[in-house]
């Protein structure tokens, strides 16, 4: 990976009204755009005076493909695409433009070949462990800078008290209110270590819920001080001790705003965010493609105006730019304008006029390497329902069970080359007659939709496993699995949360008795409460 973090500086003349209703517009860009679609963004960079922009892998994922219907393609040399492409549009701007992206686990989210770190759930299971939470904030901010991006839309400081949340879960740091707003902090402090900008997000909580706001508009039916005392909190205390922006998300919270979500909606952007809880820095939209408001507004540029007048300075995900600026500088004050480009300026200020301008390299792999170990062997968490059943199955031959939908089970490799059991799938360990069963288990997906990947047979003979036999579960994912793999009162978990090879080799040294178990579930499951 190659360092091309640049200087940029800003104009010293006054901009237009146009210039600078335009840097209120962050439209997204992909990195497997064709070259036509990026001429069309250079050209609209360049006319309508785009103040930032937010990449994204390619058209067919993350909130662009709500169907998912459209074939997400690997690309090997992405980052070097991330590189060229930052640069380019940089040179179409005449002010500098703020880059963003998501990259709450690392440039991994968006970016192949690229250091990933755990995710949040992950780093909920952490006892009171804020030092390695700042690292991992540090180095994802190391990594941003390296390739030219100033601003991670992150971290998601949402509780998630919902197990039937089909888009926060293992986004967030757990559903603790305290627990969520000390990582957050950490990792804010280890960005901002790095010279990155941070964002919370989604104000006003998009935990306790199961809609999700790419698809249809979830409903939060909570009164304020329900919300002061639970949602709101991360937000409240950690826009106290200061935050570059606030991401607000698309959710109605019919209390507060019978009327608007809360994108659109006055009474919580300019009462509730700026008002009672005295934020006065940018105030940035989720993405305005998404369902939840995009179909509210079919008439281009009426979305972006409408979030602009309720309060919004950074309209993320536009993709009517050249309507919503239109609409605003026909409709909105002066004053208004100002007010947003104001805030706004003063964060370009932050990166481009007072930045620390000192070369910044991508974190190494080996050092990103072994701060997943450490993260490994403090977040690895023991469920036991019966802790004497997990001693018989050691002391006895027991079969080695991996359920890995073809991902590299280095786990089960390490089992069988030291414990001498060889590694089988469920057919194969239903047709014994052994009682005793490790199962090493490797979620197809991370998300809950469609049951995390499973196929029905899968999950029936790891239901069948369950009754039968004794087993003991390594889970190599999001623990939220649990809720469908029909536990038995009994049974005993590990959660591995990661299937890195860094978070396998610990979960051996696990099973071998060479350390223990440090974590702590950082949810309620819906099946196993400790």
């Amino acid at each position: 990976m190659t360092n091309i973090s640049k200087t940029y500086a800003l104009p010293t003349e006054p901009l237009t009204l146009k210039q600078k209703v335009g840097q209120l517009f962050m439209p997204a860009v992909f990195i497997n755009d064709t070259e036509e679609e990026i001429q069309q963004m250079e050209k609209l960079i360049k006319e309508q005076y785009v103040g930032s922009i937010c990449f994204f892998h390619s058209r067919a994922s993350a909130a662009t493909n709500f169907e998912g219907k459209k074939k997400i393609v690997h690309n090997e040399k992405s980052y070097d695409r991330l590189l060229e492409l930052i640069d380019r549009y940089q040179n179409a701007a005449s002010v500098p433009l703020l880059i963003a992206i998501d990259a709450e686990w690392g440039l991994a989210m968006r970016i192949e070949n690229t250091p990933q770190y755990p995710y949040a759930i992950t780093l909920g299971a952490l006892k009171d462990n804020h030092e390695l939470v700042f690292k991992v904030g540090e180095a994802i901010g190391q990594d941003c800078r390296a390739a030219g991006i100033q601003w991670n839309l992150a971290p998601v400081v949402d509780i998630n008290n919902n197990p039937e949340n089909p888009v926060i879960g293992y986004r967030s740091f757990g559903d603790d209110k305290n627990s969520v707003y000390e990582k957050a902090a950490a990792f804010i402090k280890g960005m901002t270590s790095s010279g990155t900008l941070n964002s919370i997000k989604h104000f006003p909580g998009h935990g306790d819920t199961a809609t999700d706001s790419h698809l249809g508009l979830p409903v939060i039916d909570k009164s304020m001080d329900e919300l002061m005392e639970n949602e709101l909190y991360p937000f409240k205390k950690l826009i106290a001790s200061g935050v570059d922006s606030v991401m607000v998300g698309h959710l109605l919270l019919p209390q507060l705003d019978s009327d608007s979500p809360s994108t659109t909606s006055s009474k919580i952007i300019s009462g509730l965010l700026r008002k009672r809880l005295a934020f006065d820095g940018v105030i940035i939209s989720d993405a305005l493609n998404m369902h939840a408001v995009s179909k509210r507004y079919p008439e281009k540029g009426k979305l972006e105006y409408a979030a602009f007048t309720a309060g919004m300075d950074v309209l993320c995900f536009s993709e009517n730019v050249k309507e919503g600026i239109d609409e605003i500088i026909t409709q909105a004050s002066e004053h208004r304008i100002q007010e947003s480009f104001d805030r706004v300026w003063e964060l370009k200020n932050t990166v481009f006029n007072k930045e620390n301008h000192s070369e910044v390299h991508p974190t190494e792999q080996k050092k990103s390497s072994n701060l997943n170990q450490e993260i490994a062997i403090n977040s690895i968490t023991e469920l036991c329902g019966n802790p004497t059943l997990f001693n018989e199955l050691k002391n006895n031959d027991f079969l080695n069970v991996s359920v890995s939908f073809d991902k590299k089970n280095r786990f089960s490799e390490l089992i069988s080359s030291n414990f001498g059991s060889k590694s089988m799938n469920l057919d194969e360990a239903l047709l014994s007659e052994k009682e005793c069963v490790l199962l090493s288990v490797f979620p197809p997906a991370v998300k809950p939709k469609d049951q995390f990947g499973f196929d029905k047979k899968t999950l029936a003979n790891i239901h069948r496993l369950l009754e039968k036999r004794n087993t003991f579960i390594y889970l190599f994912g999001n623990p939220y699995v649990l809720d469908i793999l029909k536990l038995q009162p009994s049974s005993n978990v590990v959660l591995v949360y990661q299937d890195f090879p860094e978070f396998q080799e610990v979960a051996f040294e696990h099973f071998s008795g060479k350390i223990e178990a440090r974590g702590k579930l950082s949810i309620q499951l819906k099946t196993f409460r400790l």
